[in-house]
């Protein structure tokens, strides 16, 4: 099982839908690259929401305490809080409530991917301190990278 964000899952379906392959190792030592790697072996496997630090955040150097000492790039969205904890916390709450999903729910990478398609919505909602053009690539995005991972095995 993984304990993963919301966001986190959806950053990566992303990336997929970019036609990124598996990340190598981060200079930050998170596990974001051994994570995408489990979840491509294995598009069955189960997932667990979690708002605090996940899966990918526990080896990384700015998790402190659970909580992620970095700071996010407000040039392009000057309304997000300055704090990325604070900002994934807000962008992981609005997945949360958009989706029907609370903290410790479990659901397959499946699962997770047909409930994304049938209620991602206009993301202008959730993303709504990003410049429009960025939340509209990252849907066409979003819905590419959903249409792959269901398209593995099972």
């Amino acid at each position: 099982m993984i304990r993963i964000k919301p966001h986190h899952f959806i950053d990566l379906l992303a990336a997929f839908g970019r036609g990124e392959s598996v990340p190598g190792p981060h200079p930050y030592g998170h596990a974001l690259h051994t994570v995408t790697a489990q979840i491509l072996r294995e598009p069955d496997g189960l997932l667990e929401i979690e708002l605090g630090a996940d899966d990918i955040c526990s080896p990384c150097r700015h998790n402190v305490n659970g909580l992620c000492d970095d700071t996010i790039d407000t040039s392009f969205r000057p309304a997000a809080p300055a704090s990325k904890s604070d900002y994934n916390l807000l962008i992981d709450q609005r997945w949360c409530e958009r989706l029907g999903l609370a903290q410790g729910d479990r659901l397959t990478v499946r699962a997770f991917c047909l409930q994304l398609r049938e209620r991602m919505g206009d993301l202008a909602g959730i993303y709504r301190e990003n410049p429009p053009e960025r939340t509209e690539q990252r849907a066409r995005d979003l819905a590419a990278g959903i249409a792959f991972l269901l398209s593995l095995g099972g």
